[in-house]
């Protein structure tokens, strides 16, 4: 029997309950879901790889299922060649991430057309959560508890307080 792979991508930082969402609900649709940890040159992270990765590993131990945290920095669709996945994993919030997601998925087609795109909706309680939000609303001290798991909150805490907070 053939292992349905599919791969989950993102900077994760921090990882959100949109993004959990999306895990627990893409790790129904495979038989191995791959959470691929990357950086995007044109985001500055508030934690590093490592850091982000551990964070992750730590949410998703008790999903179940055959779920790894692996980082990448390549072309998604090496990436998931390399993994032997046939599934890209990918959450939608909003008719804006609706296009660029669009976008994204044809140009992945003509690169490896043996990888489909699977687009899940996020909850609807979850869709305005975003990391980019998360983070300006830790420097800012804002609450962040409705949107990130009470660990994560902590690290964001911790981080904050390393950094310093803004408008104080």
């Amino acid at each position: 029997m053939t292992t349905r792979t599919g791969v989950y991508p993102g900077t994760f930082d921090p990882v959100t309950l949109g993004h959990m969402d999306i895990i627990r609900r893409g790790a129904k649709l495979v038989d191995r879901l791959v959470i691929g940890v990357t950086t995007n040159p044109s985001k500055s992270p508030m934690f590093n790889i490592d850091e982000r990765m551990a964070m992750v590993q730590r949410e998703v131990a008790g999903i179940g299922g055959e779920i790894h945290v692996v980082s990448f920095d390549s072309l998604l669709m090496d990436f998931a060649e390399r993994e032997g996945a046939r599934v890209i994993i990918r959450g939608l919030r909003a008719v804006a991430d609706f296009e660029y997601e669009y976008q994204m998925a044809g140009m992945n087609q003509q690169i490896n057309p043996r990888v489909e795109t699977v687009f899940l909706m996020a909850d609807v309680s979850l869709q305005p959560i975003a990391s980019r939000l998360v983070k300006e609303i830790a420097l800012y001290g804002g609450p962040i508890d409705r949107f990130v798991t009470p660990a994560v909150a902590a690290d964001m805490a911790a981080r904050v307080k390393v950094i310093g907070r803004k408008g104080s």
